[in-house]
């Protein structure tokens, strides 16, 4: 086990073991004890009573979060020619069809997410290889296969992000950096875990949320209260 260094320490002996925060607390508290010098991510991540193995218990959606991820995502939208103006006013970043295609397929894969149309993902099916274990392939449940290309594009910009429950239930997601109040960082989380709530399936039984925890790039999780969210 790696040991702790001086700084995470400090941090860890910040929070309360055992101790379950409310929402509001836990924000404040990870701005006191992050300690980078660089402008950390904030993340969350949520355990839910589900089995992803059943069809029926996945979980995945998208959430806009009202004060964005802090973070520039670069867009790449693979269109047709009438679409690549659109695209560009919304501020993709990288706009085109074949080119992009084949960079992809040589192994480029240097963008958050990519935006297309129904009519083009017939060419991206044999680069499912690279772009599935990235996480980049559209997905018309996301909102990232469309004809509404500047829409899409423009949502993205603007703090759209997409979430999957992996494999040992747990949701993870980017909602912020810690170079944001801390009101803001609460409004965020509140929007992701109000978005979980209304994707309960139906075939999930028992306690839902089981535990709730957030942290920055470099400090220990806070666990939060679920009940207190």
């Amino acid at each position: 086990m790696a040991k702790l260094t001086k700084k995470q320490k400090e941090a860890a002996s910040k929070i309360e073991k055992n101790k379950l925060y409310s929402l509001k607390d836990a924000s404040s508290l990870l701005k006191t004890v992050a300690s980078a010098k660089f402008d950390e991510s904030v993340d969350i991540a949520v355990r839910l009573g589900v089995d992803p193995r059943k069809a029926n218990q996945m979980v995945r959606g998208v959430v806009t979060l009202p004060h964005g991820t802090g973070k520039d995502t670069k867009v790449l939208a693979l269109v047709t020619p009438d679409k690549e103006a659109e695209a560009k006013a919304a501020g993709a970043d990288y706009v085109g069809l074949d080119d992009y295609l084949q960079k992809i397929k040589d192994g480029w894969t240097d963008v958050d997410v990519i935006i297309t149309m129904p009519a083009i993902m017939g060419k991206l099916g044999p680069l499912g290889r690279v772009l599935g274990p990235r996480g980049l392939m559209p997905n018309p449940k996301t909102g990232t296969v469309t004809m509404e290309i500047g829409k899409a594009v423009a949502e993205v910009k603007a703090g759209k992000i997409d979430f999957k429950v992996d494999k040992t239930g747990i949701v993870h997601a980017g909602i912020g950096r810690i170079s944001f109040e801390a009101d803001k960082i609460v409004d965020n989380a509140h929007e992701i875990i109000q978005t979980l709530v209304k994707l309960k399936p139906t075939a999930a039984k028992g306690t839902y949320i089981k535990s709730i925890h957030i942290s920055s790039t470099m400090s220990p999780a806070i666990a939060l209260d679920p009940k207190a969210v």
